[in-house]
């Protein structure tokens, strides 16, 4: 359905044999980076899926996954630019046992779904280039093909419930006192938008504490695995007090997948690709709670967030700083270093 009246103009500043900007090389690097690991989790997925309706879920992601790979490779090679390492096949052993059950899947494509449209939605209003732009709005339309997908999975075999049911307004009304209490006086319920970021918090950090929780059962290095067991604890409590506030309201929340993920101790994948992938999940989690708190009205909730922030944000920089210790971190595009270049 067309509604917007076209403008034909056109501008060699959006040209393909333009320079890429910033926020194009940045967030195509993104891309690959994501993608490069996605791969390596899906191919040793599909090692274990019995489930037809799963595997073809897992396939398709799988297809997209390399597609999306392809596509940023060429545009970084059109222009000279290094193809970031990534990660490959010294990064996952295909012939591990089986680490999770069939219906984790499912909830672990829905989480990096989310993941790849947040890069994506954000690239869209930066980048300027047709290539590129054509390129992300392509990204963006497989993505939410793919989220219909699981969705109807995760429902037809009844894997998920739905967002809580809250009541239909009679009328249109005014707020005038008590809409930010959250502590003292009268503590208003909570409005629709809260109750819906706590619901997807609460989704998004099951999937989280299931999947670091089975990173701590396989991790090799004592530093790394330390740190996902600080990470896991983290997230226990935060999904605990996400899902009591609902239960304040007699509101039902997602349960733990913790008993999808096997008792295996034998390692898919390096220590490298997942520290990269919790330090990346942790980092989704600080930009879902600042889309949170901007839908936020009550103090407590407000607060409840900001401790989760606070948390998180050290746990990301350990995360960083451990990568960084190991040589695992690789560099993205950057800025000219003016300072030393005067010196050289």
């Amino acid at each position: 359905m067309k509604t917007i009246k076209p403008i034909k103009l056109t501008s060699y500043k959006m040209n393909p044999t333009e320079n890429l900007t910033s926020a194009e090389m940045g967030k195509l690097w993104a891309t690959y980076m994501g993608n490069s690991m996605a791969e390596c989790l899906l191919r040793y997925y599909l090692q274990h899926c019995d489930d037809p309706d799963i595997k073809a879920l897992l396939e398709n992601a799988l297809k997209l996954t390399l597609e999306f790979m392809g596509i940023t490779k060429e545009i970084f090679e059109k222009e000279n630019i290094p193809v970031p390492k990534g990660f490959g096949e010294e990064d996952v052993n295909l012939g591990a046992p089986r680490l999770f059950h069939d219906e984790f899947y499912v909830h672990y494509l829905k989480y990096a779904a989310k993941a790849g449209m947040s890069i994506y939605s954000i690239a869209i209003p930066l980048v300027y280039r047709k290539d590129v732009k054509e390129f992300f709005r392509y990204c963006m339309d497989c993505t939410m093909d793919l989220i219909d997908q699981i969705k109807e999975i995760l429902m037809s075999k009844g894997l998920i419930i739905k967002p809580p049911i809250i009541p239909v307004p009679n009328k249109v009304e005014f707020i005038h006192q008590d809409f930010l209490n959250g502590f003292f006086g009268h503590v208003r319920p909570l409005q629709a938008l809260e109750i819906a970021h706590f619901y997807d918090n609460i989704e998004n950090n099951v999937t989280s504490k299931a999947l670091i929780m089975a990173f701590a059962q396989v991790a090799k290095d004592d530093k790394v695995r330390k740190l996902f067991e600080r990470g896991k604890e983290l997230t226990a409590v935060s999904v605990e007090n996400y899902m009591q506030m609902l239960h304040n309201e007699n509101l039902p929340s997602p349960s733990f997948l913790d008993d999808l993920v096997t008792t295996s101790t034998f390692a898919p994948f390096s220590d490298k690709l997942m520290l990269f992938h919790k330090m990346d999940m942790f980092s989704m989690k600080i930009r879902a709670f600042g889309n949170s708190v901007a839908v936020n009205g009550r103090h407590d909730v407000g607060m409840i967030y900001t401790k989760s922030f606070m948390k998180i944000s050290l746990f990301v920089e350990d995360a960083a700083k451990l990568m960084v210790e190991k040589g695992w971190m690789e560099k993205p595009p950057m800025a000219a270093e003016r300072e030393k270049l005067a010196f050289e």
